[in-house]
């Protein structure tokens, strides 16, 4: 069967990223292209990574999850945690901090805001939403099913905003505490 038939993705990532897309003796690569029914071609000098569906028809959902976890990878994220994108509940989100910044100084504060003091702020963001938070050059990433990337979203907007960890964190355990009710009475239902 020859691929280049087949329709496919093509993405590029930074060339530092490619060893950990390939992973030791290709275990990563190899991985991402069993789960996800993919052929991935990868060209080192230019950071182009190609993905083909393996499948007679051409398997969109498959290749979609393949290059969200490609891309997951590129942007900072362990092989382990993007591999999370395979649950059907979860989504990449991406968001680029020079939409919201006018210098590289003011990217710079964001991402200390965000990230804290020895990673607690991220740590903590993580565990009250969670999702899997990546940092890496002007963009941050999340990882999770649609409403925890939302409130983490939402909560990212605040720091990003201004707004002091403390009122991030409260906003975040109360919307753990509304999210705890409403799944006991969806029990009690």
């Amino acid at each position: 069967m020859d691929t280049k038939d087949h329709l496919s993705l093509t993405l590029h990532i930074p060339e530092e990223r490619i060893p950990v897309v390939i992973g030791n003796k290709g275990k990563t690569k190899n991985q991402i292209c069993k789960k996800c029914n993919v052929k991935i071609e990868i060209e080192s000098d230019t950071g182009q990574i190609t993905i083909f569906s393996t499948s007679k028809n051409f398997d969109e959902y498959g290749a979609l999850k393949a290059r969200d976890i490609v891309n997951a990878i590129s942007i900072g994220f362990s092989p382990e945690r993007a591999f999370r994108i395979l649950d059907e509940e979860s989504l990449l989100q991406i968001l680029d901090l020079r939409n919201f910044t006018t210098s590289a100084n003011s990217t710079n504060r964001i991402k200390g805001r965000i990230i804290g003091e020895k990673g607690k702020a991220r740590r903590n963001l993580e565990e009250l939403t969670n999702t899997f938070i990546s940092i890496y050059g002007h963009t941050i990433a999340l990882i999770g099913n649609y409403e925890e990337t939302k409130l983490a979203i939402d909560a990212l907007m605040l720091l990003i905003n201004g707004r002091s960890h403390k009122t991030v964190y409260e906003m975040l355990y109360q919307a753990k505490r509304r999210s705890k009710v409403e799944k006991l009475q969806l029990w009690e239902n």
